[in-house]
C-alpha cells in the first residue's frame, strides 16, 4: 500500500513509519523539523528507520506543496500525526497550534478532496475531553469545554474532518491518544524529563503534588491501533439519527476512537516505577497543577475492542524499562 504519513520525524510517527515499512508497504513521510524540541532528536529518528522512505521536509501550511506531494503521490492512506503539541506551551505560543493544527490540516483536508484516499486517519488527543468529569472517558461523552487552546485544536479538527466527510463522503476517523510514552519519546514529556532529572542528580517538578492520574499508553500499543483502524476506514452508521445522536459516529463516514492502556496511573506511582526501573530515588518538587491541565484521564476503549479486536495491553512497568534502555543507550 501507498501510505502518506505526517509527522514522520516525530515520536509515533517514526514508531508508525517503521511498522508499516517492516511490513514493507510504500511509504512517504513529511515533517517540518521544527525547533519545538532538540531538531537533533527528530532529525536521528529519521536516521533510524527500519530503511529508507521517500521523506520530505515541509510545513502543513504549504498548500501548494501539499496538494503537490498529493498528486505526485496517489496515496491510498492518509496518516495525519504531525501537529503543534504541548498543552502548557500553547500557553504562551498560541499562533503555533492555529498555524499547525486548524491551517495545517485544513490543507490536508483539501489534498484528501482533490486527491481522494481510501481512509484518513488523523490524531486528535484525550484533552479534548476537557472539563469533563466522568470516568472512564467515552467517545460517547460531550466534548464541548476544552481547557487549553491545544485541546480546543484537536476538538476543531474532529469537527472539520466530521464536515469533509459529510460534504465529500470522505472516511475520516480521529484517535485520541492518552499519554503516550517509549522510546524515542518527546523531551517535554514527563517521563523523558523524570529520567534526565533524576540521572543528573536533579530534583523534578511534580504537578498537582503528584496526584494526577494519566492513562500512560506504550507507544507500540498506539501503533497498533493505528494500523488496525487504517484498514477498516469510516462508514455510515446506518442507526444514527439527529434527534439522539451518537458523538461517536456520525451518518456519514466519519468516527472518532479512544487509543488508551484504560488503566489510569497515579503521577506518584508512575515516579516510583522509574525510580525502581534506574535504582535511584527522585528529589521531588511539589507544584499545584498547572493552567491547561487536568486532574485525571481515563480511556473507555470499548469501540476499539469492538471494531478492531484491539485493547492496548503493555504495562507501565515494562514500558518504562524499555524507555530507558533507550535513554541509556542513546544518551550514553
Amino acid at each position: 500500500m501507498k501510505i502518506l504519513i505526517t509527522g514522520t520525524a516525530g515520536f509515533i510517527g517514526f514508531h508508525l513509519a517503521n511498522a508499516l515499512l517492516a511490513e514493507g508497504h510504500t511509504i512517504t513521510g513529511i515533517d517540518n523539523i521544527n525547533d519545538y524540541y532538540d531538531p537533533q532528536l527528530k532529525r536521528d529518528r529519521l536516521k533510524n528507520a527500519v530503511k529508507r522512505y521517500d521523506f520530505h521536509q515541509m510545513d502543513l501550511a504549504d498548500r501548494e506543496g501539499i496538494l503537490k506531494l498529493f498528486r505526485e503521490g496517489q496515496f491510498d492512506y492518509v496518516v495525519h500525526l504531525a501537529a503543534q503539541a504541548g498543552v502548557r506551551y500553547s500557553l504562551t505560543n498560541p499562533q503555533a497550534y492555529v498555524d499547525a493544527n486548524i491551517t495545517g490540516f485544513l490543507n490536508i483536508l483539501e489534498a484528501c478532496r482533490a486527491h481522494p484516499v481510501k481512509h484518513l486517519v488523523y490524531a486528535s488527543s484525550s484533552s479534548v475531553y476537557g472539563k469533563n468529569t466522568e470516568m472512564p472517558f467515552s467517545v460517547a461523552h460531550n466534548v464541548d469545554h476544552p481547557v487549553s487552546l491545544y485541546a480546543a485544536s484537536k476538538k476543531s479538527n474532529e469537527l472539520m474532518a466530521h464536515t469533509y466527510s459529510h460534504l465529500f463522503q470522505m472516511p475520516a476517523t480521529g484517535l485520541r491518544f492518552f499519554t503516550v510514552y517509549g522510546p524515542w519519546g518527546r523531551p517535554d514529556m514527563a517521563l523523558f524529563l523524570f529520567t534526565k532529572a533524576i540521572l543528573a542528580g536533579k530534583p523534578i517538578q511534580v504537578f498537582n503534588e503528584g496526584q494526577m492520574m494519566r492513562d500512560f499508553t506504550y507507544v507500540d500499543d498506539i501503533v497498533e491501533g493505528i494500523k488496525r483502524v487504517m484498514l477498516k476506514p469510516a462508514v455510515p452508521n446506518a442507526l444514527w439519527t439527529g434527534k439522539d445522536p451518537d458523538p461517536a459516529t456520525s451518518d456519514v463516514p466519519h468516527r472518532t476512537y479512544n487509543i488508551g492502556r484504560g488503566q489510569p496511573v497515579r503521577l506518584l506511582d508512575f515516579i516510583a516505577a522509574l525510580e525502581k526501573t534506574l535504582g535511584m530515588t527522585a528529589e521531588k518538587q511539589m507544584f499545584p497543577m498547572q493552567p491547561g491541565d487536568v486532574p485525571a484521564t481515563w480511556a473507555d476503549t470499548e469501540a476499539l475492542e469492538q471494531d478492531t479486536g484491539y485493547k492496548p495491553g503493555t504495562s507501565v512497568e515494562e514500558g518504562i524499562k524499555r524507555f530507558v534502555e533507550w535513554y541509556r543507550g542513546y544518551y550514553g
